[in-house]
């Protein structure tokens, strides 16, 4: 239950990137995100807005400094999507597949015990896919 007393509207995380173009089209091309916002050269920053389930949840990934400079990679740095059930989850994988991504090793048995598949975006963080929605019942086969 979200607290009454904080009328929030949206949710934006956001991060920085050193592979504007490349995280583009990862994210836009390969996962299929809708590009809400895109700009460039605003106040010296690169920038896009990226949809996530639901309007009010979006991801803001940023580009800035010549060269562009990004944190290193850590294995914790993820956004995990969590897909409903093993349909949706062949579904994006044989996207990523046609694109040519290929999965990757997770740093935590958590993710592989339970069925999630893990991909590299062009920064080197971790997309999780992962085959079922917290707090929904899973599907049962008949």
């Amino acid at each position: 239950m979200w607290p009454e007393h904080l009328m929030v509207g949206a949710v934006r995380f956001a991060r920085p990137t050193a592979h504007y173009d490349a995280i583009i089209a990862f994210y836009r091309d390969w996962l299929g995100l809708p590009v809400l916002a895109q700009w460039r050269d605003h106040a010296g920053y690169d920038g896009v807005v990226f949809g996530l389930p639901g309007s009010p949840v979006q991801m803001e990934i940023t580009q800035h400094g010549t060269p562009p400079v990004a944190p290193a990679p850590h294995p914790e740095n993820q956004l995990v999507l969590y897909l409903r059930g093993p349909e949706a989850l062949a579904a994006a994988l044989a996207r990523l597949d046609d694109g040519g991504h290929r999965p990757v090793t997770a740093a935590n048995p958590y993710w592989n015990e339970r069925g999630a598949v893990l991909f590299e975006d062009p920064d080197g963080w971790l997309v999780v896919l992962a085959p079922w929605v917290f707090g929904e019942p899973a599907e049962t086969k008949d």
